[in-house]
């Protein structure tokens, strides 16, 4: 496995360290619930990872993926995940980026309103073939799929795929 940094993973990262650290004096000691990720923080997984497999990687490094840092989150030993569509600062990202989920588990993807009309769509290379249809731009709106058979899923929103809009699941043995 490589563990090249680049220029945009070093900036990203430094950036989300500074505005942590940042916003850490602001906390007052509390953990604030959710964490930010897709809904499935505090204590029931989401713990970022750097053991990324690397066809997730270079799918989500090529494609400059949004939100990408380098990690996978871990939501193995949960049912059911939730990944925000329409995220980031322009609302052209799913969050996470990248996760990892036990065989059995069901994704739930979660229409933020943000960034126009939005889909999700499974790539050419992924173990399974699924599709959202038609975008939509419809807060609140979901989409979701269960992944049985592990392997690697990969996908992305057909409007704005050349915007880094794409995702990936590490769907693991349970």
């Amino acid at each position: 496995m490589s563990h090249r940094l680049s220029r945009r993973r070093y900036v990203a990262g430094t950036g989300a360290a500074l505005t942590l650290g940042t916003l850490a004096g602001c906390s007052g000691g509390s953990d604030g619930g959710d964490g930010g990720n897709g809904g499935n923080g505090g204590d029931d997984g989401g713990e970022a990872l750097d053991d990324v497999p690397s066809e997730i990687d270079e799918y989500l490094s090529a494609g400059e993926a949004r939100l990408y840092d380098g990690t996978i989150d871990d939501y193995t030993r949960q049912d059911e995940v939730t990944v925000s569509v329409g995220a980031g600062d322009v609302g052209f990202a799913f969050d996470p980026a990248a996760i990892r989920i036990d065989s059995g588990t069901t994704v739930v993807w979660e229409w933020t309103g943000e960034g126009g009309a939005h889909n999700v769509v499974s790539a050419e290379e992924s173990a399974s073939d699924f599709e959202s249809g038609d975008a939509v731009d419809d807060e609140g709106a979901t989409f979701e799929q269960s992944f049985d058979d592990a392997g690697i899923q990969l996908y992305y929103c057909l409007p704005h795929e050349t915007s880094g809009m794409i995702g990936a699941i590490d769907v693991v043995e349970s």
